[in-house]
């Protein structure tokens, strides 16, 4: 069991004497990230800008510009090609994204969708021969993907309002503003990377979005407790040694935590194959920013704020009858 010991039982590692570099390198990449997302825009996928993505599989390695060619020679518009492992993990697949068909005469937007996915199936199937195969086939209307876009803006925003409650509700404003610091700090700098990267931004980003908000919360939470605790236990420690006390308390727990879940994601990302390949780089790159933000962000800024001894000594008193 030694050996799984990642984190001495008794660190002193002065976390809040590098405040001022974190919030350095945290302003920088959050500054970075917004205006990455104002320019360069995220890369949004079928979901939300409507369309259709197939992919390509087949035994035989896919020449890519054969099938850009052939896609593009069918007037569909903006059509992306790009290759890929297909779905046994190996090379050889594209994936094809056509934009959202415009609607005409008799024929309905989502109907002319279908039709696009039909003509490429078609025409590939032409190109690549019976071996060819489909593994994933997506057709997104107009009318779905905005409603889809709202309704994950919402989500969003919805998991950190509430969050925003629960903190409130069980510590001081305080440590609500810290968390919620911490829990936007996350999603812009993850927002700014999949600007930087432009990896298709799908609802199975948001989907991850939505999980790391909470992990990074949980992960706050875990270090708030331990503040309260050490508030109630040290009353006469100064804040600054406090909050320390209290981040090294918890780092066994972070860091193996992060480690295990980090573990089962690099499985995911390398073994799950294209279309969990999104989700689990989302959740990846959150874990790595919630663990930084719980310990570099939220706990820091209470020193920023202060924490009333007060409000401490108040709740652990009995009540009186």
């Amino acid at each position: 069991m030694a050996l799984l010991k990642l984190v001495p039982d008794s660190t002193h590692i002065p976390f809040t004497t590098m405040r001022m570099v974190a919030a350095a390198v945290s302003a920088v990449f959050v500054i970075a990230s917004i205006v990455a997302v104002g320019t360069i825009g995220l890369n949004f996928g079928v979901d939300f800008r409507g369309g259709v993505t197939l992919e390509v599989a087949d035994d035989e390695p896919i020449d890519l510009g054969a099938v850009r060619s052939t896609v593009n020679a069918l007037g569909l518009g903006e059509a992306k090609v790009q290759a890929i492992a297909d779905s046994t993990g190996e090379g050889g697949g594209v994936v094809v994204f056509i934009e959202q068909q415009v609607a005409g005469g008799d024929v309905d937007a989502e109907a002319a969708q279908f039709e696009a996915l039909n003509t490429v199936k078609a025409a590939l199937g032409e190109l690549l021969g019976d071996g060819v195969d489909f593994p994933r086939q997506e057709v997104v209307g107009p009318t779905v993907s905005g409603e889809l876009v709202q309704r994950g803006v919402m989500a969003v925003v919805l998991a950190i309002a509430m969050m925003l409650i629960y903190i409130w509700l069980r510590f001081e404003w305080q440590f609500s503003l810290g968390a919620i610091v911490a829990l936007v700090h996350d999603v812009i700098i993850t927002l700014g990377v999949f600007a930087v990267t432009q990896l298709d931004f799908t609802l199975a980003i948001i989907a991850a979005i939505l999980t790391i908000v909470g992990y990074s919360m949980n992960d706050t939470v875990v270090v708030y407790d331990r503040v309260r605790e050490n508030l109630r236990k040290y009353k006469k420690m100064e804040l600054k040694e406090l909050v320390d006390l209290s981040i090294n308390d918890t780092l066994s727990r972070t860091v193996m935590t992060s480690l295990t879940t980090l573990i089962a994601l690099a499985s995911l990302y390398f073994l799950g194959g294209e279309v969990l390949r999104g989700f689990s780089f989302a959740m990846i790159l959150g874990i790595l920013v919630g663990t930084y933000s719980s310990i570099f962000v939220a706990s820091p800024l209470l020193l920023l704020t202060g924490v009333k001894r007060e409000w401490s000594e108040a709740s652990a008193a009995p009540a009186t009858p």
